[in-house]
């Protein structure tokens, strides 16, 4: 009998699934033994910095080895992390910590399982022919920026044949850039394929021009091809976890990638899904659009991490954490608030546990994960477990899309939604209504509506607002440019006045 090990190979010292392989012959057999494993979502509290974490790996490492223990089938699906902010140091890996970490943690926070790399070289081969369609006389200008796995000042905005042509170019990190959204978004090489003919190369007289209307794309899914096969490793207890998809909740869409998760959810019965930064950036992108719009599976429990500095330090700022784990209740997700301590933080838990009581929470979920790992937290899982449901075949429905609604209807929604800002406090900047009005033009010209591309929010990680340390009545945010990325079916809106990406520090 056919099985997930005929689609397995072994790649370094990871094995690599052909998981649209493997998913197309559970389609093509029904007979074929299966599971259907439910979502959790793991996400995280806004983090006081941009570059510091709050423990979401740790936490998803720890938790599928504490349901282990507890005899359930539990695994993970974490994101592969950008080589430039993670391995050179400016925040956390993607790998865990002490006892709640994968067995060799180097080859995903450098990058090692491939896909990084692979993303990169095949949009600069685009970028490429589209410099080449500029000398032809089939482009005028080039709009897919080249991509680079480290981050440049030097690079975000540089001129091609300076003097000749004069075609102006930019460059992204891999992890935001289109081709990267398409893999994590897309369900087979046909669609991949579909989706980067889509992509508006640049404009000629004025008009976009789409890759697929000038260069053969087979190149491009050919470079692709161990790009697109989830990453599997383990923790250093033994449980299975599949690595695959970008990072930058901020700045892009910070999910792992559908297949993915949906590979693994045919073989185990509970599915950690990690989503970037905090549940203002990845989680609102897993539920808006990954649920709404692409039709994955909602949460059946989400868990949200935070530490005891980041709840409670800032007063300022101590309405972030209720504010997230009330939102996901509000959507009838059953929300779990985690504590992850640091060392010396022991003697808070009986006061952790009286503030979480004065808020109304469930029962929270405490201990030092990079000390204790899951088995902090295996005699706590009780009721987790209990509103699981494992083995009951029921899995919760996702919401309506917003495909159609008006796109400044959206973002007020999301910020109403996600960040508690009401619309007539989602104020304009200068040359934003320019922006908007011209990414309509574009996607009319390319012969759809802007309206039935799903939101992507690009903002600073560490904050919701303009700013969260203002009073509840004066937060605003700030709408500032619009950006149509065609192939992946998505349009991103820049919000609030702060930074999006912290560069890296060397350690």
């Amino acid at each position: 009998m056919t099985g997930i090990e005929d689609y397995t190979r072994q790649y370094g010292l990871v094995r690599k699934i052909d998981a649209y392989g493997y998913l197309d012959y559970l389609n093509a057999h029904p007979e074929a033994p299966r599971k259907h494993g439910k979502i959790v979502l793991v996400t995280a509290d806004t983090p006081l910095k941009a570059s510091r974490g709050e423990g979401k790996t740790t936490t998803t490492i720890a938790l599928i080895d504490a349901l282990r223990a507890r005899g359930i089938d539990a695994t993970a699906v974490l994101r592969q992390p950008s080589m430039g902010i993670t391995a050179a140091g400016s925040k956390g890996g993607a790998s865990g910590g002490g006892k709640a970490s994968l067995t060799h943690p180097e080859l995903i926070d450098w990058g090692l399982c491939g896909e990084m790399a692979a993303i990169e070289a095949a949009q600069n081969l685009l970028v490429s022919f589209a410099e080449k369609a500029v000398d032809e006389g089939k482009l005028d200008t080039v709009l897919v920026p080249r991509v680079s796995e480290v981050p440049s000042r030097s690079l975000r905005k540089v001129v091609v044949d300076a003097g000749k042509n004069n075609v102006a170019e930019r460059v992204v990190l891999t992890p935001t850039c289109e081709l990267m959204q398409i893999v994590v978004l897309s369900r087979s090489m046909d669609e991949i394929a579909e989706r980067v003919a889509a992509m508006i190369a640049g404009t000629k007289d004025g008009k976009p021009v789409k890759f697929g209307e000038f260069t053969d794309l087979w190149r491009i899914t050919g470079i692709l091809g161990d790009a697109v096969k989830p990453a599997l490793t383990e923790t250093v207890n033994g449980s299975p976890v599949y690595v695959h998809g970008g990072p930058f909740a901020n700045v892009s869409i910070g999910i792992p990638t559908l297949v993915s998760v949906e590979l693994a959810c045919a073989l185990h019965d509970v599915v950690i899904v990690e989503a970037g930064y905090g549940a203002d950036a990845g989680a609102q992108k897993w539920l808006d659009i990954a649920c709404r719009e692409y039709g994955a599976q909602w949460p059946s429990a989400a868990v949200v991490v935070t530490r005891a500095t980041t709840w409670r330090d800032d007063p300022a700022l101590q309405w972030r954490y209720p504010f997230h784990v009330q939102r996901l209740e509000g959507l009838n997700i059953p929300t779990f608030p985690l504590i992850n301590l640091w060392s010396g933080e022991d003697d808070q838990i009986d006061a952790l546990r009286a503030t979480a009581k004065d808020l109304k929470f469930r029962e929270p979920i405490i201990g030092n994960l990079f000390r204790d790992g899951g088995a902090a937290l295996a005699p706590q899982l009780d009721a987790f477990v209990d509103v699981l449901g494992v083995g009951d075949g029921k899995t919760p429905a996702s919401p309506d899309s917003h495909k159609g609604m008006p796109l400044i209807d959206d973002i007020h929604w999301v910020a109403g939604n996600a960040y508690g800002v009401p619309a007539d406090r989602v104020v304009k900047r200068d040359g934003f209504d320019e922006s908007l009005a011209q990414a309509e033009q574009l996607c009319a010209d390319a012969g759809f509506k802007l309206d039935d591309l799903a939101l992507v929010a690009v903002k600073s990680p560490a904050t919701m607002t303009d700013n969260d340390a203002a009073p509840a009545d004066e937060r605003t945010v700030t709408l500032k440019k619009v950006e149509v990325h065609a192939g992946a079916g998505l349009v991103q809106v820049n919000l609030t006045t702060s930074l999006t990406t912290p560069m890296p520090k060397i350690v």
